[in-house]
């Protein structure tokens, strides 16, 4: 992924983020690699987490500047693993002024396939994961004078489609954000969410139909008005929009950054 990062830095807007300090969870690979090379390219000291540690330290070892990274691997749903990051984060970066929630998922099928377990996996993979993790950064933000707290929901989270337990998850994030917006402006803390369509990475999903089924995968750009899939650094610009100075008058929203899209999977409905 190093030409990501080089076309990044030449698109940069110069020191938006010089002194900043963000958490980025789920930041090895996909949309949370394109926020964290995003965010260093612009002057940022980033900490980012994710299951494995070899795509961490690949990243790492692609960066010019690497010590303005620090990187730990953990399941961000394994109670208190999660919270004892982003203390370390907070001492390591000296502090914090930024969160994204990037990490999440889904386990399961349709609604008589999927048991109890992949209704809870899910549900803690996001409204869990993204719960605590506010919870632990607050205090961080209200220190450094207030902050800037971005949720990465889905388009799934407002638009229907398989399966019912990640979309239930996704809503519940937006609303989440809306309440939390409230609760911690008083803070200085802006909390905001960013509904993505969906996106063609390499290897992922929609990547994948485009190489091995390109019938599936023309009628599937239907759903989109450009016919056209959302690329994750389109995501990655709004992101950062977000964090920066040049959104403090946003807070509380649901921000779609999926090109038009409609239904969000072939399935449709």
């Amino acid at each position: 992924m190093a030409g990501v990062g080089q076309d990044r830095a030449q698109r940069a807007v110069t020191g938006r983020f010089v002194g900043r300090r963000v958490v980025v969870t789920g930041g090895s690979r996909g949309l949370g690699e394109h926020v964290v090379r995003l965010l260093l390219a612009e002057g940022a000291r980033v900490a980012t987490c994710a299951r494995k540690a070899e795509p961490l330290e690949a990243l790492r070892r692609s960066l010019d500047a690497p010590d303005a990274l620090f990187t730990q691997s953990l399941d961000v749903c394994v109670p208190e693993r999660l919270e004892r990051f982003v203390e370390e984060a907070a001492s390591a970066l000296d502090g914090l002024d930024g969160v994204v929630a990037c990490a999440g998922g889904a386990r399961g099928r349709g609604i008589t396939e999927a048991s109890a377990e992949d209704w809870s996996a899910t549900w803690e993979m996001n409204v869990g994961h993204v719960a605590r993790l506010v919870a632990t950064t607050t205090s961080h933000l209200r220190v450094a004078g207030g902050g800037s707290i971005v949720v990465v929901a889905s388009v799934s989270g407002w638009k229907p489609g398989p399966q019912a337990q990640y979309g239930s998850a996704k809503a519940a994030q937006i609303h989440m954000v809306s309440s939390l917006a409230r609760e911690l402006a008083a803070g200085g803390i802006r909390v905001n969410a960013v509904s993505p369509g969906s996106m063609l990475i390499p290897g992922k999903r929609w990547d994948r139909m485009r190489q091995e089924d390109p019938p599936a995968f023309e009628r599937f750009r239907a759903e989109f008005p450009g016919r056209e899939l959302v690329q994750p650094e389109e995501v990655a610009d709004v992101i950062a929009f977000l964090l920066s100075d040049q959104s403090r008058g946003v807070t509380g929203v649901n921000l779609p950054v999926d090109k038009g899209q409609n239904a969000p999977t072939p399935e449709g409905y």
